[in-house]
């Protein structure tokens, strides 16, 4: 695609970043097909190709962003369908990130989404405020139905129908040395993650162990900030990943470590891409890239290791791919591969590319859309006749399960269980059809 960019604002390395990624589109439309707002709205504006026009023209032309811009836009699921389609490599990411943020410098938000939105990014990144603001949920939850009915506070009902009927109690951050240790892992806190579903940290852990690798939690470790990345609040953003990059190199220095294993592929997507994001910072550069290198998803680095054969257990998986981590990270057919090398029956639903609709806050900010693309792809799950669903990701496993008829789990707590460990907490009172 041609760009007018001067020179004066290529001077700027963010912006000729975005330029040469629009460079690259050759407006193919390749994108159209696997672009799930585009697949159910029709609009070419509501597709990667015509949102990378809308982009170059605003940034071009430093127009001050429009409501209708702004819609588009914030209508993008971040899924990265469109970055494994596109022939030509166009790092859709990279652009899309550097609009929102250019966006949230630039354009006023009605008053009801700047609340809203402001709640959200206090609250979501930070657990001791998530776990309480669920408390408050479950006694609000009875209004969800009245509240659905206002228009302008859908966002809120979405949020109280996410929320769970029991909150668990906080997982353990104690380090866990295992009997023979081969290798020395942090495991990424979280921050929703531990709060909503602590089982997955737990089952985790004993996996690691059990394969011989000694598991840390690293102090001073703050949330990814993936969150408020994807809500273009840059500043925050990189504040919480210089902070974590601190907190790793401390342990890479006093002990060393051989991975920094995730278990939310939402988080992992983006500290994958800390080195990028902190590329201009003299003083966090050369850091930044060496965390990323060592970011590892669970999945990735528990088949580097070599899992044992599990006890064969006579029941079906429908695997759920988190775009973060087929489409963000690449990583596609490595948690089957392990699912089945334990013993299950893993089967993939038709569609498999297509976002779920959870894409971090999108399933509160985008409530009708969203619930189109859970329902479409419960469509397909079910046609598998599944006895559990499993994905990596937190925000997928819970937008699924609001509206699921089988237990959802996270990939990992199938494994821990193949192998060795107790059965998932979302199994045990499960009666298999």
């Amino acid at each position: 695609m041609q760009t007018e960019f001067t020179a004066e604002q290529l001077g700027d390395p963010a912006l000729a970043s975005a330029e040469a990624v629009i460079r690259k589109c050759v407006h193919c439309g390749f994108c159209t097909a696997t672009c799930p707002t585009y697949v159910l709205l029709g609009d070419e504006l509501d597709s990667p190709r015509g949102r990378i026009y809308l982009m170059k023209d605003m940034l071009e032309n430093e127009r001050e962003p429009s409501a209708e811009v702004v819609k588009h836009l914030d209508r993008c699921l971040s899924c990265l369908s469109c970055m494994t389609t596109c022939p030509s490599g166009v790092n859709y990411m990279h652009l899309v990130d550097h609009a929102r943020a250019y966006i949230e410098r630039r354009y006023r938000r009605p008053l009801r989404e700047r609340l809203f939105r402001g709640l959200l990014a206090s609250v979501l990144p930070h657990p001791k405020r998530f776990r309480l603001a669920l408390r408050l949920a479950r006694l609000a939850r009875p209004l969800t139905p009245l509240i659905a009915k206002v228009p302008p506070l859908k966002p809120m009902a979405a949020m109280l129908a996410l929320a769970p009927d029991a909150i668990a109690p906080k997982p353990s951050d104690r380090s866990s040395p295992a009997a023979r240790s081969s290798a020395r892992v942090a495991i990424v806190q979280g921050c929703a993650e531990p709060v909503l579903k602590p089982e997955i940290r737990a089952a985790t852990v004993r996996l690691l162990n059990r394969i011989g690798c000694g598991v840390i939690f690293a102090r001073g470790e703050v949330c990814c900030g993936a969150l408020v990345h994807h809500m273009g609040r840059e500043d925050a953003s990189l504040e919480a990943a210089r902070r974590n990059v601190d907190a790793w190199i401390r342990e890479i220095e006093d002990g060393g470590l051989d991975a920094i294993i995730i278990t939310a592929s939402g988080c992992g997507t983006t500290i994958k891409n800390y080195g990028f994001m902190l590329r201009e910072d003299v003083a966090y550069a050369d850091k930044a890239a060496r965390v990323s290198a060592l970011a590892k998803d669970v999945c990735e680095f528990l088949a580097s290791q070599g899992l044992p054969e599990g006890a064969r257990k006579d029941i079906t998986v429908a695997y759920h791919a988190a775009c973060s981590l087929q489409h963000g990270q690449k990583v596609t057919e490595t948690p089957k591969k392990l699912l089945a090398h334990v013993g299950y029956q893993v089967r993939t639903p038709n569609e498999a590319h297509l976002c779920c609709g959870s894409a971090g806050t999108y399933n509160i900010l985008q409530p009708d859309l969203a619930r189109q693309l859970r329902d479409r792809k419960l469509t397909h799950i079910e046609r598998l006749q599944p006895d559990v669903i499993a994905s990596g990701n937190i925000g997928c496993a819970m937008q699924i399960a609001s509206g699921a008829r089988v237990p959802v789990v996270h990939t990992v707590e199938l494994l821990d269980w193949a192998t060795g460990g107790p059965v998932p907490p979302a199994l045990i009172n499960f009666n298999r059809r």
